[in-house]
């Protein structure tokens, strides 16, 4: 398989598996009322950064900045695309043709190491969601956003594989 047709690929299963996540999250927030995050917020920190400021008490008391919203889903697509790159690179571009459930389950579990010790603590949540008013609701949102997120590796995957099967998983 060619580095470019690896690349796509990637792109490909990173920007599915995301979308499966996001698919996912809307169905509970609609069906169970549980809100998701807003990725504004995430906006909103991205754009602090080029002042300077990385940590906030409170990103929702941190002054809005232009296009956060945007910036904020725009993020975290790019995010999902890193970690099929991770995942990609890590078991190696033969899993395209072969996509397994257990590696994309794992990218996706490990993949909440990102907001537990990076996301939260940088938004005021603390540490897996400590200060917030229902840690272990946060954590088990988090830990169940990202699991989908693995899950919908492995589909993302073994779809792209059937509507666009490339030449060297033919042979």
């Amino acid at each position: 398989m060619g580095t470019t047709e690896t690349a796509l690929h990637i792109l490909g299963v990173g920007v599915g598996a995301t979308l499966i996540m996001d698919v996912s999250g809307f169905a509970q927030a609609r069906l169970f009322g549980q809100a998701s995050l807003d990725y504004g917020w995430v906006g909103r920190w991205l754009g602090h950064m080029w002042h300077g400021r990385f940590r906030h008490a409170s990103i929702m008391a941190a002054p809005p900045v232009r296009n956060e919203r945007l910036m904020g889903w725009v993020f975290h697509y790019i995010t999902g695309v890193v970690f099929a790159m991770v995942l990609i690179g890590a078991i190696g571009p033969a899993w395209i043709c072969n996509p397994t459930l257990v590696p994309a389950l794992v990218t996706g579990l490990l993949s909440v190491i990102a907001p537990f010790f990076i996301m939260q603590p940088a938004l005021g949540f603390g540490i897996a969601g400590s200060k917030t008013g229902a840690p272990g609701v946060a954590r088990r949102k988090s830990i169940t956003a990202h699991l989908t997120f693995g899950l919908g590796l492995f589909m993302a995957a073994s779809l792209l594989k059937m509507l666009f099967p490339t030449s060297s998983c033919l042979s």
